[in-house]
C-alpha cells in the first residue's frame, strides 16, 4: 500500500481525498489543514489522522506520498521538507509565485530524486493525448484560446498578491495545453484589467486579460481569459497548422482536414486518471505513467507569470 498524506483540505483536496480513498493500492493516512475542524472532518471521514502543521505529520507519519493542495501563496517550505525525507510529491496548480522560488524547489526536488507529479490534469484526457498523438511532426501556425468564468468564492483569490490572478490560477490549466501541445514560449506581451469587478471589497487581480504569444518554433498564440459578470462558464482551444484545425471542447476532440472532420468523444475522470497514474509511478518507480513532472510544467508558470510582468510594464516579456 502507497501510504499518502495530503496538505489542505479545501476544494480540490477533496477532489484528490475521494480518488486517494478509491485506489486499492492507497491508503490516505494523514491531512494536515491550519483549519482544524476543516483537517479534522476530512479526517474522520476517510479514516485518516488530522494535524495543523506538516513538519508534525512529516515527523510523525511514514509517508511514500504527498499532495500538496494549498493556494499558491501558503507553499512556504512543504515540498523541501517531503523531499529531504524522500516523500514524492503531487503539487497542485499554480507552482508558486515567484519563478526563482520555484526553481530553487525544483533542485531540492532534483537532488533528492524523488517522483513529482502536479495538477495539471488536463494532460490526462483522452482528447488531449490524442492531440498529442496526431500534432507529432505537424507544422503549427497559431493556437488560440479562451476561458471565462465566474468570481471564486475563496477570500484570498481577488488579492492579486496572493493569487497571481485568474491566467496564473485557474486559465494556468489552458495555458499548459497551449505549451504542452505546441510546444515552448519564447516572447509574451499582455494587457489586463480590473473592469466589471471593481465593485467587489478588496479586490486587486484583473477580472480581463488578452495574452498574445510567441512560440519557440515561430507559431503565435492568443489567449482571452476573465471572470467577468456573464450567464455560463465558456472555454475553447484551437490548433491551426498545415492543412488542419485541431479543436478541443469540454472532451471532445475535432480534428479538420481538407475534405473530413473527424471527432472523438473522450471518457473518464481526468482527476482520477492523474492520480491513478501518480500511484502505479510510485508502485513501479515509472516516472513515464506521470504526464505533467514538477520541473516541466515550471514553463508554464513562467509564461502566466511573464504575461502579468508585461500587463505591468506594458513591455512585451522575453522567456530564455
Amino acid at each position: 500500500m502507497i501510504r499518502i498524506g495530503v496538505v489542505g483540505a479545501g476544494v480540490i483536496a477533496a477532489e484528490h481525498f475521494k480518488h486517494i480513498h478509491a485506489n486499492e493500492r492507497a491508503e490516505l493516512v494523514a491531512i494536515c489543514d491550519i483549519v482544524p475542524n476543516l483537517a479534522e472532518t476530512a479526517a474522520n471521514q476517510y479514516g485518516a489522522t488530522a494535524y495543523t502543521q506538516v513538519s508534525s505529520m512529516l515527523e510523525r507519519e511514514n509517508l511514500d506520498a504527498l499532495f500538496v493542495c494549498v493556494p499558491p501563496f501558503a507553499h512556504d517550505d512543504i515540498e523541501e521538507q517531503a523531499a529531504r525525507k524522500g516523500i514524492h510529491l503531487l503539487v497542485e496548480k499554480p507552482l508558486g509565485l515567484d519563478m526563482a522560488e520555484v526553481r530553487r524547489k525544483a533542485a531540492i526536488i532534483s537532488e533528492a530524486g524523488i517522483l513529482t507529479s502536479t495538477g495539471y490534469c488536463l494532460r490526462y484526457m483522452e482528447p488531449v493525448q490524442r492531440a498529442k498523438q496526431y500534432l507529432a511532426g505537424k507544422e503549427i501556425g497559431m493556437v488560440r484560446a479562451h476561458r471565462f468564468g465566474g468570481l471564486p468564492p475563496s477570500a484570498w483569490w481577488i488579492n492579486h498578491a496572493k493569487s497571481g490572478g485568474q491566467l496564473v490560477e485557474q486559465t494556468t490549466h489552458n495555458v499548459d495545453l497551449m505549451v504542452y501541445l505546441a510546444g515552448g514560449v519564447r516572447k509574451v506581451y499582455a494587457d489586463m484589467a480590473l473592469l466589471l469587478n471593481s465593485d467587489v471589497p478588496g479586490i486587486t487581480t484583473p477580472d480581463a486579460a488578452s495574452v498574445n504569444l510567441v512560440f519557440t518554433s515561430g507559431a503565435l498564440g492568443h489567449i482571452d481569459t476573465g471572470f467577468l459578470p456573464q450567464p455560463d462558464d465558456r472555454s475553447s482551444f484551437e490548433i491551426m497548422g498545415r492543412d488542419f484545425r485541431l479543436t478541443i471542447d469540454g472532451m471532445k476532440l475535432t480534428i479538420t482536414e481538407p475534405g473530413r472532420s473527424t471527432t472523438w468523444q473522450g471518457t473518464g475522470n481526468f482527476y482520477k486518471q492523474q492520480d491513478d497514474a501518480f500511484i502505479r509511478a510510485i508502485e513501479t518507480g515509472d516516472n513515464s505513467l506521470i504526464l505533467a513532472p514538477y520541473e516541466e510544467v515550471m514553463r508554464t508558470l513562467e509564461v502566466t507569470l511573464a504575461a502579468n510582468e508585461s500587463a505591468e510594464t506594458g513591455l512585451p516579456v522575453m522567456i530564455i
